[in-house]
C-alpha cells in the first residue's frame, strides 16, 4: 500500500500537515509560527511515553527551549488550565504544542488563550459577546498534534473545560483559538487501545451526525458531515480490530477533523447530555456520546426523517431512511464494543432531574432538531440509563 498518496498539506480550516512521519516536522512547524521556547502540553499518560520524549528531543536538537506540562485530567479543569499558564510564564515560553487527545488539545488551547489575559477563565465562556473581552495580542500560537481520532479539537475554535466548583462543563471560545498549524500523523495513534479507539471514533461520528441533523442552514458543513460519517463507516471497525492499520488510523484522524469542522453547523442532544454527565460523573466524553447516540436519534426521529433518508442513501445502507440508520448505528456500536446503556458504564440514577436541567441549558441543546424541555432530557437520560430504546 502506497501511503505517500496521503501525504498532503491542507489549508482548511487551518494549515494542516497530513501523513505518515509528519511529526518529524514539529520543530520546523514551531519555528514557522515564531516560537523559540514552546511548552508542550499533554496528559500524564502520554507524558510517560517515548513519543513525547522524541518530540521534546526534536525541538531541543533544533535549538528550541522546549518545556513540558502534563498536569491535565481526562476532563480538564479550570485549575489545570491556570496551572499550565503558570508553567508557561515560569518557563519563559512563547507558544504551545497541544499534544494528545481531546483533553490535552482543549487544555493547551485554553492555556495559549489565558497567558495573555487579565480576566478569569470563565469570563471567556461562549455566552453572548464574551469573546470580545479577549486580548488577542496576548494569545500564544498553537501547534496541535492529535493522538486520538475523536474530538477534532485540533481544528476547533473552543475548549471544553470543567468548572469544578459549579460541577459543569463550560465552553471557552474565541475564533483565534483555532490552532495555527496541525500535524495529523497516524503513526502517533497506532498504539491506542481498542476501547479508546472505539470511543473516540464514535465521538467523531457523533460530531458529524449531530451536525448533519442540525436545523441550521450550512450546506458546506452538511456535506463535510456526510463524508466524515462515510469514513467512520469504512475505517473505524478496521482501526479497532487492526490497531496497526495505518491507513485506517489516518482516515479516522481525517474523519475526526471533518466532524469538528462540520459542527460549525451545531450539535445537539447527545452533547447536551454528555457535557453534564461528564462533569458530574467524570466519564469519558466520547464513550458517553457513543452510548447516547441511538437514544437521541429515536427521540429526534420526528424531525430528522429527511436527513436520515439522505444519510442512508449516501452510506449505501441496506434498507432506507431512519430504520436503516438506527440499525447501522446499533450494529457499529456492537461491532466496536460500545456498551448499550449508561448503567453499564457506571452512571447511576441519582441525578436524573439535575442532568435534565443542565442539558436543557447546555449550548449544544440550541441546535438540536427538537427543543427538549428539562423533563424530556431527564426522560431521555433515564431511557439511556436503562437501555430502553
Amino acid at each position: 500500500m502506497d501511503l505517500n498518496r496521503y501525504r498532503m498539506n491542507w489549508n482548511y480550516p487551518t494549515s494542516m500537515r497530513v501523513g505518515v512521519g509528519r511529526i518529524n516536522e514539529l520543530a520546523e512547524a514551531c519555528r514557522q509560527l515564531g516560537m523559540r521556547a514552546p511548552l508542550l502540553c499533554t496528559d500524564p499518560g502520554l507524558a510517560a511515553l517515548p513519543m513525547i520524549d522524541a518530540a521534546l528531543r526534536q525541538c531541543r536538537d533544533a535549538g528550541l527551549k522546549a518545556g513540558l506540562f502534563s498536569a491535565i485530567k481526562g476532563n480538564p479543569t479550570g485549575a489545570n488550565v491556570m496551572d499550565g499558564v503558570a508553567a508557561f510564564k515560569a518557563g519563559g515560553h512563547d507558544g504551545v504544542i497541544a499534544f494528545g487527545g481531546g483533553s490535552a488539545l482543549d487544555a493547551g488551547k485554553a492555556i495559549a488563550l489565558m497567558v495573555g489575559q487579565d480576566r478569569p477563565l470563565w469570563d471567556f465562556e461562549d455566552v453572548g459577546d464574551n469573546a470580545s473581552r479577549v486580548k488577542v495580542a496576548g494569545m500564544a500560537p498553537v501547534v496541535a498534534v492529535p493522538t486520538t481520532a475523536g474530538t477534532g479539537s485540533e481544528v476547533g475554535r473552543a475548549s471544553v473545560i470543567t468548572d469544578d466548583a459549579a460541577h459543569i462543563k463550560r465552553i471557552i471560545f474565541h475564533v483565534r483559538m483555532l490552532p495555527a498549524l496541525v500535524i495529523l500523523d497516524p503513526e502517533l495513534t497506532v498504539g491506542l487501545p481498542a476501547k479508546i479507539t472505539a470511543a473516540t471514533g464514535m465521538d467523531a461520528l457523533s460530531h458529524s451526525l449531530e451536525a448533519f441533523c442540525s436545523p441550521l442552514f450550512h450546506p458546506m458543513a452538511e456535506g463535510i458531515a456526510l463524508e466524515g460519517m462515510r469514513l467512520v463507516q469504512q475505517y473505524l471497525p478496521r482501526a479497532v480490530s487492526q490497531g496497526s492499520d495505518v491507513e485506517a488510523r489516518l482516515q479516522m484522524l481525517v474523519a475526526s477533523s471533518m466532524g469538528a469542522t462540520a459542527f460549525q453547523r451545531g450539535l445537539g442532544a447527545m452533547h447536551a447530555l454528555a457535557h453534564p454527565l461528564g462533569a458530574l460523573y467524570d466519564a469519558h466524553h466520547g464513550l458517553l456520546n457513543a452510548v447516547l447516540m441511538p437514544y437521541v436519534l429515536v427521540a429526534n426521529r420526528g424531525a430528522i426523517e429527511p436527513q436520515m433518508e439522505k444519510m442512508a442513501r449516501y452510506l449505501a445502507l441496506p434498507g432506507s431512511g431512519f430504520a436503516a440508520v438506527l440499525d447501522w448505528v446499533l450494529a457499529l456500536r456492537s461491532e466496536v464494543g460500545i456498551a448499550h446503556s449508561l448503567g453499564e458504564i457506571g452512571i447511576d440514577d441519582t441525578r436524573i432531574e439535575q442532568v435534565g436541567r443542565m442539558a436543557e441549558v447546555d449550548p449544544s441543546a440550541g441546535t438540536n432538531p427538537i427543543a427538549f424541555s428539562a423533563a424530556q432530557y431527564s426522560a431521555l437520560f433515564d431511557k439511556a440509563l436503562r437501555g430502553l430504546l
